[in-house]
């Protein structure tokens, strides 16, 4: 596919604009901290971001198994879910890298006539951001699962403790 020449040949740009457009997803401060951390491997959330979208860059132009896809994809999704991000907020960067693409890539779609390659390439990202939502939901359910064990023991030990007072009382 010519397509994927072209994307190889844009690779670091792309990558570049797709982690600036991921980072301004976060507040302002946290964004302009990110940024600075750039390639900073004291900074684990750069870390992560940085190889997670080059992991599915390079999968989309090589192709890569869906059990690749998903922890590239988890990796990234994870730490968003934690973050409190909704579930569209969380697997929007995946929508960013088909406007950086066709954004990069306009004059050469258009003077090539690769509209055809480009709908292949935006399939295989919408594939992406079906296994990301799916990735989601599982955190999130999982995280929901920790806090209901939590608030379970907590009441548990309470119960627990309350009963052990009221037997200390009454036999004073």
């Amino acid at each position: 596919m010519k397509i994927k020449s072209l994307l190889l040949d844009e690779k670091p740009t792309v990558l570049k604009k797709w982690f600036d457009l991921i980072l301004d997803t976060y507040p302002s401060e946290t964004s302009d901290f990110l940024k600075r951390q750039d390639n900073n491997p004291a900074d684990p959330v750069s870390q992560i971001i940085h190889a997670g979208i080059e992991g599915l860059y390079d999968g989309l132009i090589h192709g890569i198994d869906s059990d690749t896809m998903h922890a590239q994809l988890d990796s990234i999704v994870r730490v968003r879910a934690i973050q409190d991000f909704t579930a569209s907020e969380a697997i929007n960067f995946i929508f960013h890298l088909k406007k950086l693409i066709r954004a990069e890539l306009e004059q050469d779609i258009r003077e090539q006539d690769l509209y055809e390659e480009l709908l292949a390439i935006e399939s295989d990202i919408d594939g992406m951001i079906n296994m990301a939502f799916d990735i989601y939901m599982a955190c999130r359910e999982k995280i929901y699962e920790l806090k209901a064990n939590e608030m379970r023991n907590w009441t548990y030990r309470a119960v627990k403790h309350s009963k052990a007072y009221r037997e200390v009382k009454a036999d004073r």
